[in-house]
């Protein structure tokens, strides 16, 4: 079953000068039918005006992965080093037992981002943070993951990570990315008992004989494979949860 959520149809919520549209139930927004997606808890995407910040905390048993549309964030918290993360760039930071305070600063020109908040599936824990520029080389038109809390997905080695390898999530869950040129398809498998949120960043794709622009959603419950089809250039954002 495919659930299309589209982007006007999202809550917005203001924060000083952030703006966020929210695909489930965020802050005041509340919405009894989009409540979350099984371990998916949050999909936000957050505006920034010029040198402007966004806050949260204290926050604790959550995955926080920030993906960079456009511009430039320094993402900074009361545990951890300011990390700078530009355009396509991916910063992730586990609360575990608990982070007082974090937020994500915008550049002069401003930046927009993606949000998603994963459910850990064990709660505590030791706070930690991740970041990841763009690795523009590795696109090849597919699923390239981003996040991932499968032993198999997690780089081997430790130290600088300079190949692109996904960050860590705490939860049984992934973060895909897909740059899809025009014409041309994505297709993605997972197994039983899995829900799937995608969300498109920019172009227009087809998924299921329905059109989906900038901003829209679409969640996948009870399908172990979906094509996903570019009208024009395009750029979508996929996770990948336990449907519970």
């Amino acid at each position: 079953m495919i659930a299309i959520r589209r982007a006007g149809s999202l809550g917005e919520v203001r924060q000083g000068d952030a703006v966020l549209h929210c695909h489930f139930a965020f802050g005041p927004y509340q919405d009894p039918l989009h409540v979350h997606d099984g371990r998916l808890r949050v999909v936000n995407r957050v505006q920034l005006a010029a040198d402007a910040d966004y806050g949260l905390g204290p926050e604790q048993d959550v995955d926080i992965a920030s993906w960079v549309i456009d511009g430039a964030l320094v993402a900074h918290s009361a545990l951890f080093a300011d990390e700078t993360i530009g355009t396509g760039g991916l910063h992730l930071v586990s609360a575990a037992a608990g982070c007082r305070s974090m937020g994500w600063r915008a550049g002069s020109a401003g930046a927009s981002f993606l949000q998603f908040w994963f459910l850990p599936d064990e709660e505590g824990g030791t706070p930690a943070q991740e970041a990841r520029p763009a690795f523009a080389g590795l696109e090849d038109g597919g699923f390239r993951i981003l996040a991932s809390g499968f032993p198999e997905d997690d780089p081997e080695d430790v130290g600088t990570i300079a190949d692109g390898a996904p960050v860590v999530l705490r939860a049984r869950a992934r973060l895909l990315h897909a740059a899809i040129p025009q014409g041309e398809g994505a297709c993605y498998r997972t197994t039983p008992g899995r829900a799937l949120y995608l969300v498109v960043v920019r172009g227009t794709v087809t998924l299921d004989s329905a059109c989906l622009g900038p901003g829209d959603g679409a969640r996948i419950d009870g399908e172990t494979q979906f094509i996903v089809v570019a009208s024009e250039d395009s750029v979508i954002l996929l996770a990948d949860i336990a449907a519970g």
